[in-house]
């Protein structure tokens, strides 16, 4: 088992380990790790949050909280800091997403399943919230924090919303934390699914701000304000039937401008792109994204797909360069299809319709496609993945295979080497 460990560990070349399972079995009760968010502590340090279960949607699912004190080298073992709910006893903790207030107050909001389910277990659920005063050496109890319902949601109250928040928070929007969500339409309002898929099933993207975090609140007197949220939410049509919006995962950076740039994954074999003007409050309607203007449209299937700034007007995108039709298997087959993973260096470019151009994509990581992990196994590297600075270079922190967690070195000068096309 030792030489399996160090063999897969190695697929992707990382340059730092933050965790490894102890068991492949799923005995451990560790072999799902995924949804992981690397963000700078208050204190200096490097943090981490990420869900963590048995595998993907199992009723052990909770958040795990770690940090590293030598700049990502060594991690301390994890701790599980929301799991089951603390009043029922059931349910599970998913998608936590941190913020981290002027104060250094760290909070980690999260969707809280309660045993009621309206689509997939693991979206169903409350918005809740937890807090540390002292750089995540303890934490407060767990609070549920009003979320405004709308179109998109079951009649019934007593149903949670189906939502996640993929990415870290950043503050894009007035100084303040900003971030883009995936809401999955409930199906009391919406017909069944056209495909025997469980990306068909009807989702739009939204967005909210924190306007009162810096205040250091109680998590449930948050104030929360809500942009595109109703016929406005953005939505782009399932592939094949173009009268159900299927849009998710919304990745959002600033430009040099001010405006915002989102970028979201879809099912029609490409990533689509927004814009926004007025420091998010209304968006473009999407586009599919292209290299640039009226340039070949990137290739991509229903697949994590995010963009990170790495300097004032350069960015960087990953995905997979391919629709979903890969070694043999179909856009319906994201365990496997999810791979490898391509870097392009993206420009702003002020007077483009598309305001970043992309380069030619260019080879980061792959993992041979060995399935690992608990039950049959993945083989993905999908992207759910965060990035931050470590001694001036660019970090992406990944899954790979939602098993290991993993960081890799993005070098500066490897990405000027990489041209993008001229206005």
């Amino acid at each position: 088992m030792e030489l399996q460990v160090t063999t897969e560990l190695r697929r992707t070349q990382p340059d730092y380990i933050v965790y490894v399972p102890k068991s492949f079995d799923g005995s451990t009760g560790d072999t799902g790790n995924e949804h992981f968010l690397v963000f700078d502590g208050p204190d200096g340090s490097l943090m981490a949050v990420w869900t963590q279960s048995t595998h993907e949607g199992m009723p052990d699912q909770r958040i795990a909280f770690s940090r590293s004190d030598d700049e990502g080298k060594t991690w301390r073992e994890p701790r599980t800091i929301a799991g089951k709910d603390p009043q029922s006893d059931k349910g599970m903790a998913s998608w936590g997403f941190p913020m981290v207030s002027t104060s250094g107050r760290i909070y980690v909001l999260f969707n809280r399943h309660v045993g009621i389910n309206d689509i997939f277990t693991h979206t169903t659920g409350w918005m809740a919230g937890i807090y540390s005063d002292d750089a995540g050496e303890t934490w407060s109890d767990e609070q549920i924090i009003p979320f405004a319902r709308n179109k998109w949601d079951n009649p019934d109250p007593t149903i949670p919303t189906n939502w996640i928040v993929w990415q870290k928070p950043l503050r894009l929007s007035e100084g303040k934390y900003y971030a883009g969500f995936t809401h999955w339409v409930s199906p009391a309002v919406r017909p069944p699914a056209p495909m025997k898929v469980w990306w068909a099933a009807a989702s739009v993207v939204e967005f909210m701000r924190f306007e009162n975090l810096d205040e250091d609140p109680q998590p449930r007197d948050f104030e929360i304000s809500r942009f595109m949220t109703q016929d406005d939410a953005l939505q782009v049509g399932l592939i094949g039937h173009p009268d159900v919006g299927v849009v998710q995962e919304p990745s959002i950076v600033r430009l040099p401008d001010g405006r915002l740039f989102c970028v979201m994954r879809t099912t029609t074999g490409h990533p689509y792109y927004t814009v926004s003007d007025d420091e998010g409050v209304t968006w473009r309607s999407p586009e599919p994204m292209r290299q640039y203007d009226d340039g070949p449209m990137l290739l991509h299937p229903c697949s994590p797909c995010p963009i990170y700034s790495v300097d004032d007007g350069e960015y960087v995108l990953f995905y997979h360069n391919h629709d979903g039709h890969f070694e043999g298997y179909g856009p319906k087959d994201t365990s496997f299809h999810r791979r490898p993973i391509m870097i392009a260096r993206g420009l702003f470019r002020a007077d483009a319709k598309q305001p970043i151009w992309f380069s030619e994509p260019q080879f980061f990581m792959d993992n041979d496609g060995v399935l690992l992990g608990h039950g049959r196994g993945r083989c993905d590297l999908a992207m759910y993945a965060s990035m931050t600075e470590v001694q001036g270079e660019p970090v992406l922190w990944y899954p790979d295979r939602k098993f290991f967690l993993l960081g890799k070195h993005i070098s500066r000068e490897w990405l000027r080497g990489m041209e993008v096309p001229e206005l």
